[in-house]
């Protein structure tokens, strides 16, 4: 037995959990440099907001319709889901963590799971102030299902629900179009509405060895998921990871190459503070750049170059090396950059990377003391207290942030100020 306990409207719930003002009121959080939507209370998604909305679009009707609209925060929005996490790990001996704002338990033996999943949703809010729905299910593809049924008010008993206690089971897959479901890609729910497969009740009514044949173990694992044979397990234990990636659109466009430069120098130097964080290092990076998609008067352009080292690395230094040699031989003079990243491929675990047996003597340990510091200071002092020098070349590249709402649970500055009458 599993459930599925995600968080509602995750950050805008963190939003207003520091501003009991805004209950009732449209919120709505924007990505990077205020470009879309991506998130939205319930009292903004009855305005017709859709999620990843362009918000110059809706900037007058959020206007008229009194809305919050906030920058993103996420370092709020990593710490809160942190403290959620953990409130959750003491509900189950085993957990999975599926995204910042899920997770799932293993709900194995417990004897009323409902009640258990009320426990969880009532400490939860109490102790973070975070508003969570409850799915409970004998698969985690049902749990999905229950999950969303549970937020759109179909359980009997609060922000729970439990799969084996709907009365019409059927009609509820019956009215879950096919590419709804957790796990089917658009591409795949088209192909399986050709060959009449429209819904979730179709789909797990389908021959399961024909679904292989047809579009692989992944499907086949659905169907029979949705009849209630358990066939994805829990993922106690995060798979490594393949690759680090650090890309971010420009809050303005770059047309310097010294700031475009200064761009995926601090990507380059953020990747390699993440290989550190975890333990791996890098054969190679790609850098890449690309200009507005969107711009009718210009051409658009996108390139990428992939240069190797002569072992994988985590040393920043290297890599900005690396990312600044790439982007000068990408670089047009003309165009406008709106977008550039790191890309480090095929990472491996740093104790398994052979060491160069050209380089200078002692140069790796020194690299090491070096990064180890580097990351210490950062850590202590916060991010970019040292950074690289080929960072400071403009600002254009910065991410846009005119609405952030300065509240913070890790820094002592932003914390809520409260007085007493």
């Amino acid at each position: 037995m599993f459930a599925l306990v995600d968080c509602n409207n995750f950050y805008a719930s963190c939003e207003r959990l520091f501003r009991p003002s805004l209950e009732g009121r449209p919120v709505v959080v924007l990505s990077n440099n205020d470009g879309c939507v991506v998130a939205r209370s319930n009292e903004a998604k009855a305005l017709g907001i859709p999620m990843g909305a362009p918000y110059f679009r809706y900037a007058a009707v959020l206007r008229r319709a009194d809305a919050a609209v906030f920058s993103s925060n996420y370092a709020l929005y990593g710490d809160l889901s942190r403290r959620v996490m953990q409130v959750l790990a003491g509900f189950s001996p085993r957990i999975e963590v599926y995204s910042i704002d899920e997770c799932f338990l293993d709900l194995t033996g417990v004897r009323d799971p409902t009640a258990l999943g009320l426990e969880i949703a009532r400490t939860v809010r109490r102790w973070t102030g975070i508003p969570v729905a409850v799915g409970i299910a004998p698969t985690k593809t049902l749990a999905k299902l229950a999950n969303r049924l549970a937020k759109k008010g179909y359980g009997p008993t609060g922000p729970v629900l439990d799969w084996s206690e709907l009365q019409d089971q059927d009609a509820v897959l019956g009215a879950v179009p096919v590419e709804d479901l957790w796990g089917i890609a658009a591409r795949s729910g088209a192909r399986l509405r050709a060959l009449g497969i429209a819904d979730a009740l179709a789909l797990r009514e389908a021959h399961p060895q024909r679904l292989r044949a047809s579009f692989g173990v992944v499907v086949e694992r659905i169907a029979r998921e949705l009849r209630g044979q358990a066939c994805l397990a829990l993922e106690e234990v995060a798979p490594p990871r393949r690759q680090v990636m650090v890309s971010r659109s420009f809050g303005a466009a770059v047309s310097a190459p010294a700031e475009l430069r200064a761009a995926v120098t601090a990507f380059a130097s953020r990747a390699g503070e993440k290989l550190r964080s975890q333990g791996l290092a890098a054969p190679a990076l790609t850098v890449f750049v690309q200009t507005n998609p969107f711009d009718t008067g210009r051409a658009f352009y996108a390139n990428a170059v992939t240069l190797g080292f002569p072992v994988p690395t985590q040393d920043s230094t290297a890599l900005v090396r690396a990312a600044t040699r790439g982007v000068d031989r990408l670089f047009r003079a003309g165009d406008a950059y709106r977008k550039a990243g790191v890309l480090l491929p095929d990472v491996v675990p740093a104790e398994q990377a052979p060491a160069d047996l050209f380089a200078e003597v002692g140069e790796d340990d020194r690299a090491r003391r070096r990064m180890a510091v580097l990351d210490a200071v950062n850590r202590k002092y916060g991010r970019e207290t040292l950074r690289f020098a080929g960072q400071l070349s403009g600002s254009g590249w910065r991410r846009r942030s005119e609405r952030g709402s300065g509240v913070s649970t890790t820094r002592w500055a932003g914390l809520a100020t409260v007085r007493a009458g």
